[in-house]
């Protein structure tokens, strides 16, 4: 079950804003809202300003989807790294009555989400991937930068020709 929390529109940095996008996570609609493409994340609500924020670090993979027998509409497909979801920081968890627990049992969930955003106008879909792709690249992920500094650099003036 995707756990929503009150979601404000971001401050500054907005590269895109789409209204009338339908977001499904993990298979499960969340309904209409209005999705934000921000140098800091991303984010989507509904009309109620309940959603989720996805910081860039998390986000996997991006990508438009046109496949219509993967899903009946084209869509931006979003693989998020559920390790670093936002939904699941300590502070922001909210309990499940019902189990006693919290909605973020890292033993439960997979190890990636699947986002379908899906718009209303489908000429969104271009640029909505062009400033998430953008945005992204304002925040290298610092796992791949210490993989770059463990390989042997090769330098061009000693090799011997």
């Amino acid at each position: 079950m995707v756990s929503l929390k009150h979601v404000s529109p971001p401050g500054g940095g907005i590269r895109h804003e789409q209204a009338e996008i339908t977001a499904v996570w993990d298979g499960e609609g969340l309904g209409m809202g209005h999705l934000y493409v921000a140098e800091s994340r991303v984010s989507w609500f509904d009309g109620s300003g309940m959603g989720f924020s996805l910081e860039y670090p998390s986000i996997s993979l991006h990508a438009i989807s046109r496949d219509l027998t993967a899903y009946p509409k084209e869509h931006l497909y979003v693989m998020v790294n559920s390790k670093h979801n936002d939904n699941c920081e300590e502070e922001e968890v909210e309990e499940d009555e019902d189990s006693g627990g919290d909605d973020c049992d890292t033993d439960s969930i997979s190890p990636f989400t699947e986002i379908r955003l899906v718009p209303s106008d489908k000429a969104s879909l271009e640029p909505m991937f062009s400033a998430i792709s953008e945005c992204q690249a304002l925040h290298p992920d610092p796992e791949d930068s210490e993989s770059d500094d463990d390989e042997d650099e090769y330098d061009v003036e000693e090799a011997d020709f």
